[in-house]
């Protein structure tokens, strides 16, 4: 394999998990050949970004989503971008979403017949009955939108999934039939090697108690994730005795003063600390200072935050139904709540209850659930090699 072409429609500025996906095969496939990621010339991106890279970024140009944190890639209409990628010389293609860059990348993988690969990220069917504005989520035209992102995924020849839950959705509802199996996602976060350290910096960081307990998310602040979930849950949790406890919110988005608003409405301005965007070293500190990660999201596929979590020991609580779960046994290395913010706020009351439960389940955590990016992608390089 002497150079594989990596195809997103979103990249920095921009963060997400897909993203940091992207980059961190990108980082370590330089160690086995030539790397160029495909992607849009998304708002306030700066060349000289692009340049300090160990890999080659192509960008093709871009409109901006009016009320959305993502701009929407124009590959087909950006003569100079074809150039590049005809130019490009890649010997396989890995795309990482079906819209206009990955598609893109299909088609080239398909007249050049050259390996094409794809990583299901997503529940590809939330995304077009929530992002497009379908009125009243019209029943064919979603299935019409659905049909020509899985023609696409159809194309390849390995699809990987993100975990066994994603597999069978894509399977048994979605209608893929390309060959398929699970690719789990990894972290480039390591342990704090001084746990009480860690805590003092967030601490005094951040304004929080010594003695407090700390709930924590992170990612895109946005209502999609149910974050508003988590607050209403939290406030209930107070009436019901929780005390001395921050929730802390670490990322930015487009929710932010839903979210504010919500916070002063459940009376948890005291509780609540926005800590906006936070550099991987001090993401490290606030998963180790969090007794556990709130991430109640039915949307996400596969969140690297809750392996990043599982790094630092601290267990996610899921929500029943959360196919970002699918890697939990409940009860083992982490936590699963019963629908509705009631059953939430129990359950989060319940587990701080059991302190020797607690600490099994975290050491689990960590020893299942955590694994790192170097491993991973050593795989994805030799099941390149294999088609």
């Amino acid at each position: 394999m002497k150079k594989v072409g990596l195809f997103i429609d979103t990249w920095y500025p921009m963060v997400d998990g897909v993203i940091k996906v992207v980059d961190n095969y990108a980082r370590r496939l330089v160690q086995y050949c030539d790397v160029v990621v495909f992607c849009p010339a998304t708002r306030n991106y700066r060349q000289a970004d692009d340049d300090a890279l160990p890999y080659k970024v192509v960008r093709c140009s871009s409109l901006p989503m009016i009320g959305n944190d993502y701009d929407i890639p124009t590959s087909m209409l950006d003569p100079h971008f074809d150039a590049q990628l005809i130019r490009s010389g890649i010997d396989l293609v890995h795309i990482h979403s079906p819209f206009s860059v990955g598609l893109a990348g299909a088609l080239f993988a398909k007249f050049h017949k050259i390996p094409l690969v794809a990583t299901l990220h997503s529940q590809y069917k939330q995304d077009i009955e929530q992002q497009t504005l379908l009125a009243g989520k019209i029943k064919p035209a979603v299935d019409l939108a659905l049909g020509s992102v899985m023609n696409v995924f159809n194309l390849c020849d390995e699809c990987w999934a993100v975990n066994s839950a994603i597999r069978d959705l894509y399977i048994n509802e979605y209608g893929l039939k390309a060959p398929c199996k699970v690719r789990l996602n990894a972290t480039d976060h390591q342990p704090v090697p001084d746990p009480a350290a860690a805590a003092e910096e967030v601490n005094r960081t951040y304004g929080i108690p010594s003695d407090a307990t700390v709930f924590l998310f992170v990612g895109r602040i946005n209502f999609i994730k149910n974050i508003d979930f988590t607050v209403r849950s939290l406030a209930i949790a107070k009436k019901m005795g929780l005390k001395n406890f921050r929730m802390l919110f670490a990322g930015k988005g487009q929710d932010e003063e839903k979210l504010a608003a919500l916070v002063e409405q459940e009376g948890l301005k005291e509780e609540v600390v926005m800590c906006g965007l936070a550099d991987r070293p001090m993401l490290e500190k606030l998963y180790s200072r969090a007794k556990l990660f709130l991430f109640p999201s039915l949307y996400d596929a596969n969140s690297l935050v809750q392996i990043e979590a599982a790094c630092q020991g601290t267990p996610t609580v899921f929500l029943e139904g959360a196919r970002t779960a699918a890697t939990v046994t409940p009860g083992v290395n982490g936590y699963i709540s019963a629908g509705g913010e009631e059953n939430y706020a129990r359950t989060i009351l319940d587990i701080l209850s059991d302190e020797e439960g607690y600490s099994r389940v975290s050491a689990n955590a960590r020893a299942t659930l955590y694994q790192n990016w170097d491993d991973v992608v050593r795989d994805v390089y030799n099941d390149y090699c294999s088609f």
